[in-house]
């Protein structure tokens, strides 16, 4: 069963491709093992094209159904399944990034204000925060500490995405050929 299909109706006219509303059904919703579970978005059953849906609630990143023609050929199945490996696997490395920032950036605050003796909250009921110039602590540290997991995200990245150019030259110039190579006549005998 197409997990985008839960509804098993075609979803509102917002899910289109390029749709650019928040908050609204067709968000992943995350389990503990942060697998993300689409709901409510359906696309047309006869829409040829892509659709992209709202961003992800955790990595920001908008996940794309993918059109399967009936005709598909192997090379155009190959790089399909590249681009929705490479959309797996961007949205996870994106949705486990953002919730370990997150959740650093609240121990660290959390620490600092301890340090200084304040609560989390002022005494006006709102949330204490730190200053720009405490903040930047944490971010250069976070990034310090991130950074050869960026690296290799990258890397990967760049190779992921080479491989998919080559995939789509590789499609084009199948679509190209077969439509400049003669037409085998039907004999009628």
């Amino acid at each position: 069963m197409d997990p985008w299909c839960l509804g098993g109706e075609p979803g509102p006219a917002w899910c289109g491709p390029g749709a650019a509303t928040k908050g609204l059904p067709g968000q992943a919703v995350y389990s503990e093992s942060s697998t993300p579970q689409l709901s409510g978005f359906c696309p047309p059953r006869k829409s040829r094209h892509d659709w992209i849906g709202p961003p992800d609630k955790h990595s920001n990143l908008r996940p794309v159904h993918f059109y399967i023609p009936e005709d598909e050929s192997p090379s155009e199945r190959k790089l399909r399944e590249l681009r929705q490996e490479t959309q797996e696997w961007n949205q996870q490395f994106w949705a486990n990034q953002n919730v370990t920032f997150l959740k650093e950036k609240e121990e660290f605050i959390h620490s600092r204000l301890k340090a200084k003796g304040l609560g989390l909250r002022a005494e006006s009921g709102q949330k204490a925060t730190l200053n720009a110039e405490e903040m930047a602590d944490f971010y250069k540290e976070f990034l310090s500490k991130n950074f050869q997991k960026h690296m290799d995200y990258n890397r990967d990245w760049y190779k992921r995405n080479f491989a998919i150019t080559f995939f789509m030259g590789k499609v084009a110039l199948e679509r190209i050929w077969n439509k400049l190579r003669p037409k085998q006549k039907k004999n009628s005998s």
